[in-house]
């Protein structure tokens, strides 16, 4: 690999840097999970932990304090806070991968610097990373709902492929964040503030039935507020997800990430002048 000579941008290279590189990428995963857990007495439980706390205070506020309700038959806190549960997986992904991107290149000078190396995975790690801790709080909410109802349901399999096209997209916008961050450092700052405004922006707290007609569609262009709504459908509700929905969303999810992994293969050689 000669880091000078011009990086392909197409689709099929995107591909095929994704499966030539998979070992390394779940190689790093690990490694940065382990990291961040090392020295801490309770280790990977906090994996466990974090989300079950955040759960309990949002639930207590938004169905105790503001008495917010989503509108279905019987429902009680469990179901709001499963309800809730969801929509924090959902947001709890985008953010944890956006917070990290415009830092990703900055944070591994060495790999840019020093040795010929493949940056274009160095945004998915945090992916890698953020993928991990999303199972785990699906795993605890499809056990809370074992206990709580005394079943689960045989949709939840499907929770795979509505997910995977909203991970697509993430990774072509991880790329366009890392690579901008390399050259405007106020990346980083903005991005808490973005996925904040997104988290208020989606359907988490409040169903978008709620919403005057006038506002929805600003709702629905968040591209958190479909996967939520189709990860309730097969988590919660027992629905088959909205197959050409999904159809619709994988399509522009592709050239989104598309878009990303171009932009980071032409930017990619200025990392190193301006770091």
């Amino acid at each position: 690999m000669n880091p000078n000579a011009a990086q392909p941008t197409r689709i099929s290279a995107m591909l095929q840097n994704l499966w030539r590189y998979r070992q390394l990428i779940a190689l790093m995963t690990k490694r940065e999970v382990a990291q961040r857990y090392r020295g801490s007495f309770m280790g990977l439980a906090w994996s466990f932990v974090i989300p079950i706390i955040l759960l309990g205070v949002y639930t207590f506020i938004f169905s105790v304090v503001f008495k917010a309700r989503w509108g279905v038959g019987g429902e009680d806190k469990t179901v709001f806070a499963m309800v809730l549960f969801v929509g924090l997986i959902v947001h709890g992904f985008l953010a944890e991968v956006l917070n990290r991107a415009p830092t990703i290149i900055l944070g591994n000078v060495n790999y840019v610097k020093k040795v010929v190396f493949p940056l274009e995975i160095l945004p998915l790690v945090p992916i890698g990373t953020a993928l991990f801790h999303c199972a785990i709080s699906v795993f605890v909410l499809l056990l809370a709902s074992l206990i709580i109802n005394g079943s689960v349901h045989w949709t939840a399999l499907l929770i795979p492929v509505v997910f995977l096209p909203f991970l697509v997209l993430i990774m072509g916008i991880s790329w366009i964040i890392a690579s901008v961050g390399v050259f405007l450092r106020d990346v980083g700052q903005v991005m808490g503030v973005v996925t904040m405004v997104m988290l208020f922006l989606a359907p988490v707290f409040y169903p978008v039935s709620a919403l005057p007609e006038a506002y929805r569609p600003w709702i629905l262009a968040n591209p958190l507020s479909f996967i939520i709504e189709q990860a309730r459908a097969v988590l919660i509700w027992g629905e088959m997800p909205n197959w050409l929905g999904l159809g619709a969303y994988s399509l522009v999810a592709i050239a989104v990430a598309w878009a990303g992994f171009a932009w980071f293969q032409k930017t990619r050689k200025g990392f190193a002048d301006v770091l």
